[in-house]
């Protein structure tokens, strides 16, 4: 018999990755440059926990219950980890509560904040050479992550979508006194203008339609460099970069920062689609003082009136806060009153939650939790006819609609009116190609979403 050749070189399995993101969008254009990184360094991604080499979790800790979701999520992926496989936190929660995560959660293996994700591999190698048994910690006080680092192709993470996340900032300089978020991400960043046109042209050659400006305030984009109104000029930049770019949505804006020129820009760019995301967090000046907030209600509503006037069918999404200190019920009822005249298409509610480290934290006149929660209630449950009579309004219109999801003969789509995740849907009445934009006429509304069918249909009128 022949002797058997010998192996020159050792055989080795390819690494595996497991990713899951919690929070906000803006964490999940984190955990897509995370995912770039290590797809380039020849790890594979693979939605199994079970079968991951590395498991990794990007975090949410703005809120006490993102941050309870945060350690329990830790807790559940520790109980089942095996020998050899390692458990990260990352992210926000990392960031801000490090020492706090690591007693929390036996098992966890190493931290990397939100200032340092791009440095996840060479941190990966260094807890496999890691004897110790407390976990690893790189989490930054300074610095960021490298901005020529975020402008990634993040189409080989996510090939075929039809939308993604442009981050055009990170940090915030705004002095709420509820917010965390400067404590742990710093100041307001901007990225160079040129990254973020290269970025918009890649997105746009990997067949996205929809691009999604985000930010901890898209509307102090430049600001920094001195640039009082620079989100205008860069919409402009950006569609004259991308022009194939169907749609561009505006997440995140600061109520103090949008300009006329916002407004003027987004009416003489169609595809700057009439939809602004502005979270407000209260309608009553007063308790907007006490937040630390733009409490100039008067002309906020002037804004509104001319974004609404200059362009047809606009809609606002905000977001608002109940239960924070010092409401009282009159300030309460303002904020239904301020929600009643403007009729906002979008709105979603938060109960306060104080935060250690916030002004926020130890003000007087604490709400109780009942109290808090039966006014969430009564703001939900005031918005609902305000969001049926927005969108009955579309009855009978015909939209463009991306098609997320199909199948039992209907389709799942989004409008310009909705951004992904967080508001409705408009149902379409056949299973049409998942990721084309196709046109639909509305045949009917409820609280939230819509029902239409295809265009090139004939309606059956009843």
């Amino acid at each position: 018999m022949g002797k058997k050749k010998r192996r020159t070189r050792r055989e080795s399995k390819q690494p595996s990755f497991f990713l899951l993101t919690l929070g906000c969008p803006k964490n999940e254009f984190d955990s897509e440059g995370i995912s770039e990184m290590l797809l380039q360094a020849r790890y594979h991604s693979t939605p199994d926990p079970a079968a991951a080499d590395v498991m990794i979790v990007n975090t949410c800790g703005f809120l006490q219950a993102a941050k309870d979701e945060s350690i329990q999520t830790l807790r559940e992926l520790a109980a089942s980890k095996r020998k050899n496989q390692l458990l990260i936190a990352a992210g926000c929660m990392a960031q801000r509560f490090g020492a706090e995560v690591t007693q929390q959660v036996d098992g966890l293996d190493g931290l990397i904040g939100t200032r340092s994700w791009a440095d996840i591999v060479p941190f990966i190698q260094n807890l496999r050479a890691n004897k110790r048994p407390e976990p690893l910690f790189h989490l930054p006080e300074t610095g960021d992550v490298p901005l020529e680092t975020v402008a990634l192709n993040r189409q080989q993470v996510n090939p075929g979508r039809t939308s993604a996340y442009l981050k055009i900032s990170d940090g915030c300089s705004a002095p709420c006194a509820f917010c965390t978020i400067p404590g742990f991400k710093g100041l307001n960043r901007s990225r160079p203008r040129e990254h973020l046109l290269a970025e918009a042209r890649r997105l746009q050659d990997s067949g996205v339609q929809e691009i999604i400006l985000i930010a901890q305030d898209t509307t102090a984009y430049g600001r920094d460099w001195g640039q009082t109104d620079g989100l205008p000029s860069l919409l402009e930049e950006l569609v004259a970069a991308a022009p194939e770019i169907r749609w561009w949505r505006l997440m995140y804006a600061y109520p103090g920062h949008a300009t006329n020129r916002l407004v003027e820009v987004m009416a003489a760019h169609p595809q700057i689609i009439p939809y602004i995301d502005m979270p407000l967090q209260h309608g009553h000046p007063d308790t907007l003082r006490r937040m630390r907030r733009p409490h100039n209600v008067d002309k906020l509503l002037r804004w509104i009136e001319s974004y609404r006037g200059a362009l047809p069918h606009a809609v606002l999404r905000t977001t608002f806060i109940v239960g924070y200190p010092g409401e009282t019920e009159a300030e309460f009822q303002g904020l239904l009153d301020f929600m009643g005249a403007v009729e906002f298409d979008r709105a979603g509610a938060f109960v306060f939650s104080p935060e250690p480290g916030t002004p926020a934290f130890d003000l007087p006149d604490q709400i109780d939790a009942q109290t808090a929660q039966a006014r969430w209630e009564r703001l939900m449950e005031f918005q609902q006819p305000i969001s049926l009579r927005r969108n009955q309004q579309m009855v009978g219109q015909r939209l463009d609609v991306i098609v997320d999801g199909a199948g039992d003969g209907v389709s799942i789509t989004r409008s310009y009116r909705d951004a992904p995740e967080i508001d409705g849907y408009v149902v379409v009445e056949k299973e049409l190609p998942v990721g084309s934009m196709v046109p639909v006429f509305v045949t009917g509304a409820m609280e939230y979403d819509l029902m239409a069918v295809p265009a090139d249909e004939p309606i059956l009128v009843m």
